[in-house]
């Protein structure tokens, strides 16, 4: 059973849900079919020479291809098995078990980035691997990139690779703690350099927030980001929010001017009876977003779902 191409019918006023305002415009959107027993968590995506791909959380960093973004075939693991270094930073991860991957093309190589952590935990790093081609594999490992651990005020998990508007790279990461960050890479061994900026952050008793998304259109810069809860099957309360600056660096605010940094964020995202926790974004040339959601009629599994991204008249996404 493949799911369904469906209109969205989009109020044009805001709704408030949970405490963040809702916003979205009459359009059909449209649903990618993709095949329903599709598994994947913290999707990214990327294409290459007609083949898409997707790269996911799971063992060994798992991936899947497809001619048409809709029927997928598992491929070999990035990783056999655990890199020696691993364990300096998370000695708790279990075994080969690797997070929220994020996967770009820049300077003519493949960089993709993923995460080491146990749940919880702050006792994590981001590793970076590169190739000159997805298909033909072949990884080179870059080491660490960014690591936290106990008695830090932030979590280096949930990278995200992004080029601002001059073409300098720079990551997001972050999760839980004082939120997300921001810091500019070298462009020769993309790696961090320079000042590290808090982006995002929730109330301190609920610093519920991860798997930052920036993506730079029109001149305005896009926070995408996930806040509440992952992970409890189809329990989960996942919900993806948005908000938007002048620069990389922020403030980023949301429709309605809160600031991001003051628990601010626009709501496009929070799921239904079928699809239950949407999260773990990525936006793939501001026209595509793909992300996981719990399946509500599979025991809460998590499943890819992939949509068209629409840009309305003042310049907000939906889908």
């Amino acid at each position: 059973m493949k799911s369904k191409r469906v209109k969205g019918t989009v109020l044009s006023l805001g709704v408030l849900i949970g405490g963040l305002v809702v916003y979205q415009m009459d359009a059909d959107a449209a649903h990618w079919n993709v095949e329903e027993d599709t598994i994947a968590h913290d999707p990214t995506l990327i294409r290459e020479n007609g083949t898409w791909y997707t790269f996911y959380t799971g063992e060994g960093l798992q991936l899947t291809a497809s001619g048409n973004g809709m029927n997928w075939n598992l491929q070999d693991p990035v990783f056999d098995e655990p890199l020696d270094w691993w364990d300096n930073y998370a000695p708790e991860q279990n075994y080969n078990d690797i997070w929220a991957p994020d996967i770009s093309r820049y300077n003519g190589k493949y960089w993709l980035y993923y995460s080491v952590s146990s749940f919880g935990s702050n006792d994590s790093a981001i590793g970076l691997v590169s190739s000159d081609s997805i298909q033909n594999g072949n990884w080179t490992d870059e080491g660490v990139v960014v690591h936290s651990s106990a008695g830090d005020n932030f979590n280096a998990i949930d990278p995200n690779m992004t080029v601002d508007e001059n073409g300098d790279p720079w990551l997001a990461y972050g999760s839980y703690w004082s939120g997300l960050k921001l810091t500019r890479l070298n462009e020769n061994t993309m790696k961090p350099e320079g000042e590290v900026h808090s982006i995002a952050q929730r109330e301190v008793n609920d610093r519920s927030i991860e798997n930052p998304m920036i993506t730079y259109r029109d001149g305005s810069y896009y926070l995408f980001a996930s806040i509440d809860y992952c992970c409890q099957g189809a329990d989960s309360t996942y919900k993806i929010v948005v908000g938007r600056s002048d620069s990389i660096t922020g403030p980023y605010v949301d429709r309605t001017g809160v600031p991001m940094m003051e628990g601010g964020g626009t709501l496009i995202d929070s799921g239904n009876e079928k699809w239950a926790g949407p999260g773990g974004q990525f936006v793939y040339q501001n026209r595509i977003i793909a992300r996981h959601a719990y399946d509500t009629e599979d025991d809460g599994a998590p499943k890819l779902l992939i949509s068209d991204l629409q840009w309305d008249a003042e310049g907000w996404p939906y889908y």
